[in-house]
């Protein structure tokens, strides 16, 4: 982790949790973390009160606010990009909802574009 400190990393996988059910057998809060790394302070600064936002009381308290919606997109985007975590024995997404087209069956997923190695 680069930029989420324990704390931070499980509240992040509580979430996207909470908003995508399942998403954290993946770690999501991997993807989180190299996304935040490569943000400048303000919008990384944003992201993080989005999640701390969502994280006091229930995130179905929050829908249709502007934090709930960041969070949801990042959170979708981190379990549906078909993300699992270095060193994590867990099925994506992917698997999950049948997603084998023919091209997609073919695709090395690389996530060295994050620092994601």
């Amino acid at each position: 982790m680069r930029v989420l400190d324990a704390d931070m990393a499980q509240m992040v996988e509580r979430v996207c949790d909470a908003i995508v059910p399942g998403s954290a057998r993946v770690r999501p809060a991997v993807y989180v973390d190299a996304l935040l790394a490569g943000m400048d302070e303000g919008p990384r600064a944003g992201v993080l009160a989005s999640f701390a936002a969502l994280a006091a009381g229930e995130p179905g308290d929050h829908v249709g606010t502007p934090d709930f919606l960041h969070v949801r997109a990042i959170a979708i985007e981190a379990f549906y990009s078909d993300f699992v975590a270095p060193g994590v024995d867990a099925t994506g997404a992917w698997q999950e909802i049948d997603f084998n087209t023919p091209l997609a069956t073919r695709l090395a997923k690389d996530w060295s574009y994050l620092g994601i190695g």
